[in-house]
């Protein structure tokens, strides 16, 4: 029988998906192997009628430079006991190529374990996706996606800056992000908005509401002693993932809840909650300043990849080719700045409960310093006099004594 591999993709997706898949498919076509492709994540693997498709030259080229994915995702995570060896075997196949987040890698890791104690020999290579640059990739090395989300991400963050010089308003942007805040920073700085909240920023203290809207408040009212009455704040969702469930509360938001009893975020907009508590202590303050929420997040999953990504994910691709035939298995493909592909193996980043450890902003980075030393601008004690006109206690809302900084 014709040896295949399968491809199946997982989490959610990011610019650059079909470019991966693309460039493996035409790779193993090449080499002479039937190559699968699974719909609905590990939902298709072990069921009687997996939802597949067989890949040939002329779709897999179709689909090179489009964005979203050819192969319908899911985050669906098999249990032990659904695993069985049916699918592998009766498709001959030799290596399962996944694609996706630290979860997706986990399972994939899981699955390979359980058919080698059955005789069944495959390999497994992961390559890690995610719009949240979150993966620990080596330094200098960004997760696919990360750069295409992060464009579009400027352009209407751009539109939106300009929506605030031209009505004289502000507006509060959230941006996605799981735990860490690389896709707040990189669009903040970019666009040079007066203040950026990522949670790396709280490595002093407790990430709260009032210290994120005491934050805002503060470049607001930095702003108006420079003459100027609009701006924009753009804040990580990631700030959610360090704070309570009672912090989380206590915004007022009536949420829903999920079988273990804590608040289903993905139910509300951040940026709603963001603006609403920041609008509270703004008439708290007297002070007259209109705000307006904006989320970017679902908007940039399935843009189309920008060159970077469609070079970057080539270089995957053909990197799982390059693995796949060092016989290389559990392991994530990388690609460092000069395209040297190397394996990455998920037991050298994995916590000690099989977790893939996340990769924060570095805060003692030049880069982080010189944004937030520079970029930002807020209340220091240079201002206190002069912001005595706007709040009553100014020094609490000095950006680097909200934080703890030294």
């Amino acid at each position: 029988m014709q040896q295949s591999i399968a491809i199946l993709c997982g989490g959610g997706p990011a610019p650059g998906i079909n470019t991966v898949i693309s460039t493996v498919v035409k790779t193993f076509l090449k080499s002479g192997y039937r190559v699968i492709g699974l719909h609905g994540g590990y939902k298709s693997l072990f069921v009687d009628k997996p939802e597949m498709i067989d890949f040939d030259f002329t779709f897999a080229d179709d689909i090179q430079k489009q964005g979203g994915s050819a192969l319908r995702m899911s985050r669906y995570k098999p249990k032990d006991s659904e695993f069985t060896t049916r699918f592998f075997v009766k498709n001959n196949v030799k290596l399962l190529v996944t694609i996706g987040g630290d979860d997706t890698a986990s399972t994939a890791n899981r699955i390979s374990k359980f058919l080698e104690e059955h005789e069944v020999k495959i390999q497994n290579l992961h390559v890690p996706k995610t719009i949240d640059n979150d993966l620990p990739l080596p330094e200098g090395s960004p997760t696919f996606g990360y750069n295409s989300a992060k464009d579009e991400g400027v352009r209407i963050a751009q539109t939106v800056y300009e929506d605030a010089r031209t009505s004289g308003n502000w507006f509060v942007v959230s941006a996605m992000g799981r735990e860490a805040g690389h896709l707040a920073f990189g669009i903040g700085a970019a666009c040079h908005f007066p203040m950026i909240v990522i949670p790396e920023m709280f490595y002093n203290t407790e990430v709260t509401f009032d210290r994120i809207t005491r934050l805002i408040i503060s470049a607001m009212v930095k702003r108006k002693l420079q003459g100027i009455q609009y701006g924009v704040a753009i804040v990580s969702e990631g700030v959610f993932h360090f704070m309570t469930d009672e912090e989380i509360e206590s915004s007022g938001v009536n949420f829903t809840y999920d079988d273990h009893g804590h608040p289903e975020l993905g139910n509300v907009s951040k940026a709603h909650i963001y603006n609403m508590l920041l609008q509270y202590r703004l008439k708290r303050l007297n002070l007259n300043i209109k705000s307006r929420p904006v989320e970017l997040g679902y908007e940039l999953r399935c843009v189309r990849p920008v060159a970077f990504d469609l070079m970057y994910c080539g270089l995957l691709g053909y990197g799982v080719k390059q693995l796949f035939d060092q016989g290389i298995t559990g392991a994530m493909v990388t690609s460092d700045p000069a395209g040297n592909c190397a394996p990455l193996y998920l037991k050298d980043v994995e916590d000690e409960n099989g977790k893939v450890k996340p990769r924060l902003v570095n805060m003692k980075g030049e880069k982080a310093h010189m944004v937030f030393e520079n970029g930002i601008q807020c209340i220091g004690p240079e201002d206190y006099e002069a912001a005595k006109a706007y709040l009553p206690n100014p020094e609490e809302y000095d950006f680097k004594k909200i934080l703890n900084w030294d």
